[in-house]
């Protein structure tokens, strides 16, 4: 007799079977990585919102400008990004995917989608 590996009820069926149903072997695969998959989960909610952020602005010929203004107020968090990338010159963009946004004076930024 096999014995569940979430609620200890006796399996039926196959001799490789772990668990007596789908929700069993749910609760029991939830409860195993739970604490990592709430800070996997954040993280991608947080880049999911940076990046509709981004996505929100009409892109002309690739970019456009905005201030960091307009961004705060549409809560963009500068600290998720997925990826930098440095010119041969020096300046670098912050990417979320494949939308990006370059620093610029006075408190500008340039936002540019990648091709």
């Amino acid at each position: 007799m096999k014995a569940c590996l979430e609620c200890d009820t006796e399996i039926k069926g196959r001799a490789d079977k772990k668990f007596c149903s789908d929700y069993c072997r749910n609760a029991y695969n939830n409860k195993l990585n739970k604490d990592s998959k709430n800070l996997v989960r954040n993280i991608n909610n947080r880049l999911r919102k940076n990046y509709r952020i981004l996505e929100s602005f009409t892109l002309k010929e690739g970019k456009t400008r905005t201030t960091k203004k307009s961004l705060d107020n549409k809560g963009f968090d500068f600290e998720h990004i997925t990826s930098l990338y440095t010119t041969k010159k020096g300046s670098t963009y912050y990417f979320v995917y494949d939308l990006g946004y370059l620093p610029l004076d006075n408190d500008y930024y340039m936002i540019v989608k990648r091709e």
